[in-house]
């Protein structure tokens, strides 16, 4: 088998570092990529840079640009676009650590036949790109201990989304939990770790973006656990609080 895999870009003046995202992916191995990047009507040149691309992509790269309703509604876009039977997303200031990732993504999942794929991330300086800050491995583990897989680093069927829906764009920090969650906890796709690291993500994302966005995203959390009727909601949040520090603390 020889499956199409949709990887999908959201950026918004993102020209200082779209470059590394974009060059990770058209080195990849795997050639039978499609590749869409859906940019908010950036003003500053990410679509100029993005543009620049559309030789060497030739026709696998799609270039979506116009205004949206936040992060999740690009992405949203993206996945309603694709016409993949793997999706991808890795956001503008994010990159594939080498060119074989999609290529092992691909065959692990064609030879597991899963729904899903997740690996091990590492957090690197927004100033140096070669400065690790720490890393995170994901290992296996549940939601209902504080668990869940860096999103950038999960791939998905398109007939999941298709079938279980998009992301929720009334959470503005933690859609991606809530997507997650559903997926795994709710409606049981089967999925497989993949004990490698595979992507570089700089800190600096909505997800990593100081107190007050901490304390909104799990804010969100705590309404997702309670949407899913998850028991303890508050000891879950403060074992993945625990997780997190534990993450800094000793790199992993």
């Amino acid at each position: 088998m020889n499956p199409t895999v949709s990887i999908i870009t959201v950026a918004y003046n993102s020209e200082k570092t779209i470059k590394d995202t974009i060059e990770s992916v058209l080195c990849q191995s795997y050639q039978n990529i499609e590749y869409i990047i859906v940019d908010g009507k950036s003003n500053d040149k990410t679509i100029e840079i993005a543009s620049s691309y559309k030789n060497k992509f030739k026709e696998r790269l799609r270039i979506i640009s116009e205004e949206d309703n936040g992060l999740y509604d690009a992405m949203n876009k993206g996945i309603t676009a694709a016409k993949g039977d793997i999706i991808g997303i890795i956001n503008s200031d994010d990159f594939y650590i080498d060119k074989k990732v999609i290529e092992k993504v691909v065959s692990r999942m064609v030879r597991e036949n899963v729904d899903s794929l997740y690996a091990n991330l590492v957090f690197i300086s927004d100033i140096d790109k070669n400065k690790i800050v720490r890393t995170w491995i994901a290992k296996t583990g549940s939601f209902r201990m504080g668990w869940n897989p860096p999103h950038p680093t999960v791939f998905i069927k398109k007939s999941v989304y298709e079938k279980y829906g998009l992301f929720n764009t009334s959470f503005r920090i933690a859609a991606d939990y809530d997507i997650l969650y559903r997926f795994f906890e709710k409606y049981k796709i089967t999925t497989t770790y993949l004990n490698e690291y595979i992507v570089k993500m700089r800190i600096g994302g909505e997800s990593t973006k100081g107190i007050k966005s901490n304390i909104k995203g799990n804010m969100e959390i705590y309404r997702i656990l309670k949407k899913y009727n998850q028991r303890f909601c508050f000891l879950v949040l403060q074992i993945r609080l625990l997780r997190k520090i534990l993450q800094v603390k000793i790199g992993k």
